[in-house]
């Protein structure tokens, strides 16, 4: 599902202008993105938690040149879903055989 479908049915469900739908939904995503940026987590109760995860230093390869390169301590977002999202997820989706 991409951004146009998100948008596409929520207009559709709510009767509203596809622009005005997009708007919001831009809104929303740029809201989350200032608040992670800032170091502010976002709480979204029922749905989950965009949140800030803290990488810890480690060594890398670069094995085209044979050499070791430190990767510094970083920050990176995370999504972690709220347990009724996860559960639904769980009895809802099939699991399909990779074999």
């Amino acid at each position: 599902m991409t951004k146009a479908d998100i948008v596409a049915n929520i207009s559709e469900k709510l009767g509203l202008e596809k622009t005005d739908v997009q708007a919001t939904v831009e809104s929303f995503m740029e809201e989350v993105k200032v608040s992670l940026e800032s170091g502010d987590n976002v709480y979204l109760r029922g749905f989950g938690s965009f949140i800030i995860k803290t990488r810890a230093e480690k060594t890398g390869r670069n094995i085209s040149k044979n050499t070791s390169i430190k990767i510094p301590a970083h920050n990176i977002p995370a999504f972690k879903p709220a347990k009724i999202f996860s559960e639904g997820v769980k009895t809802n989706v099939i699991v399909e055989s990779k074999n």
